[in-house]
């Protein structure tokens, strides 16, 4: 095979960037696909799991990958756009094979794969051949910093035995480290991809705060088999973690007599604004609305609201706008004054009051306002985030656009393909060729134009 290594790891190629033959991207690796026999360890890998534009998963044949250099991955062009489903006699390297406990076969016990080495034996024919492992554990740190210990070494492929049948309790560390840089979302879109009881081991894996940030990017059903799977006190510290609205929501989907010892559970200034939300129907202001906006005062100064805009945490809808509010400045607030724009007090000089540059022309929202009049709100007056507020005129937070759009679409709406509708059925097989109907021609040539971009 023209330009590649005699050996490649797998979980180096993770996120590496695959290209066709005239240097446009295609999409990253998230994955590697080896056929499994009965009875016999992994062997010959098939393909690649590729993530393209549209953040969908499309398998590349290996007889279609021409070269694996440092950094990246160069194909033939040809990419079948149908996401990938993993057959039963397919593992995934990465995502299956990482973590897991092995035996080795020169009777020194047990050890834990830390990498995977596949080899090219003839012209874009890939084998399994070496395994890295580890004897010791590895865990998380102070900080999350990855930390090791124990004896490692390279064994060949067939020195090990139990990587063809789940071990009964596998770790995550490898797995979680080969996809360290991926956003929450991609992550979840990872995790979504694994067997339940590989998504329970990932969960158990990561922190508090990365598991939220992840079972917000989840379909629903993920979100509470994750939840269900936690312990109480450690469920409860990742609800915690979560945007109040975000819990709410998967709160809503659990069975009463459990939202409500998770409640109990939680710590009451995380659980009371919780409770607030759940008392509104789900499909309106009052039950889109998170608790936590920007609050200011009148005399805060421009150079303030800035300041507390720029925190990392805050998502960008949130950091559109701050809400100018009379003291208590936590939610349900005192008078509700406006809202400051990030623009003008951009064009403000830093030493003016908050109170001087506020948007008064823009109505709040009431709690029972519908998904409709919400959406059509925010329309009229081009923004991303609204005021809610009480019959007193008391600021009770604030719903954002993705929140609308979040209930606006199909509750599957992260497992739909947004251009399937453009790509011919292809007949069983792992052939990767990619076939479009020929009314829809012109358009899959574009769609492969955007994907070639990446």
């Amino acid at each position: 095979m023209s330009g590649a290594p005699s050996r490649v790891f797998v979980a180096r190629l993770a996120g590496t960037a695959v290209f066709d033959p005239q240097g446009d991207q295609v999409g990253r690796v998230r994955d590697v696909v080896a056929s499994v026999r009965p009875g016999r360890q992994p062997d010959r890998v098939i393909g690649l799991v590729v993530e393209v534009p549209g953040r969908r998963r499309v398998f590349v044949p290996m007889t279609r990958v021409t070269s694996i250099d440092a950094g990246q991955v160069i194909t033939t062009g040809l990419v079948n756009m149908r996401r990938f489903e993993q057959r039963p006699t397919e593992i995934l390297l990465i995502g299956e094979l990482l973590d897991r406990t092995v035996t080795l076969l020169d009777g020194s016990g047990p050890a834990t794969v830390e990498d995977l080495g596949i080899e090219p034996v003839r012209a874009r024919e890939w084998r399994l051949t070496k395994v890295f492992v580890r004897r010791g554990q590895s865990h998380r740190g102070i900080g999350g910093r990855l930390r090791r210990r124990g004896e490692t070494f390279v064994v060949d492929a067939d020195a090990v035995s139990g990587m063809a049948s789940p071990s009964a309790d596998q770790g995550a560390t490898n797995l979680l480290a080969a996809f360290e840089e991926l956003k929450a979302a991609d992550l979840a879109d990872v995790i979504h991809e694994l067997t339940a009881k590989r998504r329970n081991e990932v969960a158990a894996a990561l922190d508090d705060e990365r598991l939220a940030d992840v079972l917000e990017e989840l379909p629903e059903d993920d979100q509470v088999a994750i939840l269900s799977h936690l312990e109480g006190d450690r469920a409860a510290h990742v609800l915690e973690a979560m945007q109040p609205d975000d819990a709410a929501d998967l709160l809503s989907e659990l069975p009463a007599e459990q939202a409500e010892r998770l409640l109990a559970l939680m710590e009451p200034d995380d659980a009371d604004p919780v409770r607030r939300l759940l008392a509104y129907d789900e499909r309106t202001a009052g039950g889109l609305m998170t608790t936590d906006p920007v609050l200011l005062g009148p005399e805060a100064t421009i150079a303030e609201a800035l300041a507390h805009l720029r925190r990392q945490e805050l998502t960008p809808t949130l950091a559109a706008a701050v809400y100018v509010c009379r003291p208590p400045l936590e939610t349900p607030t005192g008078r509700f004054l406006g809202m400051a724009h990030i623009q003008r007090l951009l064009r403000e000089a830093p030493h003016i009051a908050v109170g001087q540059v506020i948007d008064k022309d823009i109505e709040p929202l009431g709690a029972e306002a519908t998904l409709q009049q919400v959406t059509r709100h925010l329309a009229t007056y081009n923004l991303v985030s609204a005021p809610v507020v009480d019959e007193g005129g008391h600021l009770l937070g604030a719903v954002t656009v993705d929140d609308v759009l979040d209930h606006l679409l199909p509750d599957d709406w992260r497992d739909e393909d947004e251009d399937e509708e453009l790509l011919q059925e292809r007949p069983p097989g792992r052939d990767g060729a990619r076939v479009a109907p020929s009314p829809a021609r012109g358009v899959v040539r574009s769609v492969r134009r955007e994907v070639g971009r990446g």
